[in-house]
């Protein structure tokens, strides 16, 4: 059920981040991926400044878009940067 979890919530942030972040997407299971890997790196982020929530699933959907539009933007400099 966790990994189901996971996946809905990455789908969900992913299509946001896609959203949010406009230009070329990334197709749909690297943006599912996107979302999951930044909602562990939302996860990761709120708790280093302090805020731990048991949350729901809007808090955790939050956090994750939050999560995956960093990872995007550092993705988009690491592919700038590697290109040139």
């Amino acid at each position: 059920m966790h990994i189901l979890w996971l996946v809905v919530v990455g789908l969900v942030a992913g299509w946001a981040t896609g959203q949010i972040m406009k230009g070329s997407g990334y197709g749909v299971l690297v943006d599912i991926m996107l979302g999951i890997a930044g909602s562990l790196m939302g996860g990761f982020l709120m708790q280093s400044i302090g805020f731990a929530s048991q949350g729901g699933m809007l808090f955790t959907i939050l956090i994750a878009i939050v999560g995956a539009v960093v990872l995007t933007v550092v993705v988009r400099l690491i592919l700038r940067v590697v290109r040139i």
